[in-house]
């Protein structure tokens, strides 16, 4: 029991929070959170962030850890989770990791180590230049095998990537080993009926959004933080400013954003499904 940590995966809208917050209750213990956009202060309507009534009921952590201008790195994540992890079990606690991204799992619970190679921002700034075909065949020419488990759109594990590659002059793919478990892993993926009912849950999720004030919450981030990358990259938010900018109606933004979150939600279940540990028909 004393390596012992919960792990609650799943796609968008399959119910993590609820039976996070439910299991913790129970087992009178603590919830971290594994979701890349949570750690960011202020995107709470357009993340589905747990309420502030919610994280009261059970204590969360690795939520609104750092403003949307940080990027925030795996590495980073990985090292405050630790730390959480080991402050929930010196507690007698059985620690809760529960959210969507697959990258935070792998590199915390599974036995997989992420080179750590110091961030060259120079790099970076030309290689956000290229637009994400430009960029993604890079990546095929230089590291093909990490090209076919990267999504060219997730334009910040491709970068991340080619530094690696570029760095070490050496494919990322062959730097990033494997490692000893370090827990002792109960995984748990939640319940879901089918695809079409978890498609369902998050077009009325993205309903719920609009009315709790999604427009708003873009255009006062917006106005705080300019079009800074980690705003303009996130479902939800893009959508609205795309609105802003005229180039759409409302409504249109509205079912766009549906449209990205369930195509997001079928890349989420492609990684899981990769975890030999999970098990789900969906």
């Amino acid at each position: 029991m004393k390596n012992k940590v919960i792990a609650i995966v799943g796609p968008t809208a399959s119910g993590k929070t609820k039976l996070a917050i439910e299991m913790a209750k129970e087992l009178d213990t603590e919830v971290i959170s594994a979701d890349s956009r949570l750690v960011y202060k202020g995107f709470d309507i357009g993340t589905a962030k747990p309420t502030k009534e919610e994280q009261e009921i059970v204590k969360h952590h690795l939520i609104d850890v750092v403003e949307p201008e940080v990027d925030y790195s795996v590495a980073d994540y990985v090292d405050l989770a630790s730390e959480k992890i080991k402050e929930i079990q010196a507690k007698g606690k059985i620690p809760i990791v529960a959210g969507g991204t697959g990258l935070y799992f792998r590199i915390l619970l599974e036995n997989y180590a992420l080179p750590r190679i110091e961030a060259n921002i120079d790099l970076r700034k030309e290689l956000e230049k290229l637009d994400t075909d430009a960029l993604y065949n890079e990546l095929l020419k230089l590291d093909p095998k990490s090209a076919e488990t990267i999504h060219k759109n997730n334009r910040v594990r491709v970068i991340r990537a080619l530094e690696v590659t570029k760095s070490l002059n050496k494919p990322f793919s062959e730097v990033a080993g494997l490692k000893e478990n370090e827990y002792d892993v109960e995984w748990i993926f939640p319940e879901i009926e089918s695809r079409e009912v978890l498609y369902d849950r998050i077009n009325r999720r993205v309903d719920v959004m609009i009315e709790d004030g999604l427009v708003e919450e873009t255009k006062y981030l917006l106005n705080k933080h300019g079009r800074i990358k980690n705003l303009i990259n996130t479902i939800g938010y893009q959508e609205i400013i795309s609105y802003f900018d005229g180039l759409c109606s409302i409504d249109e933004a509205k079912e766009q954003i549906k449209q990205n979150t369930r195509r997001y939600a079928k890349r989420q279940l492609t990684w899981f499904r990769k975890n030999p540990n999970l098990s789900f028909d969906i």
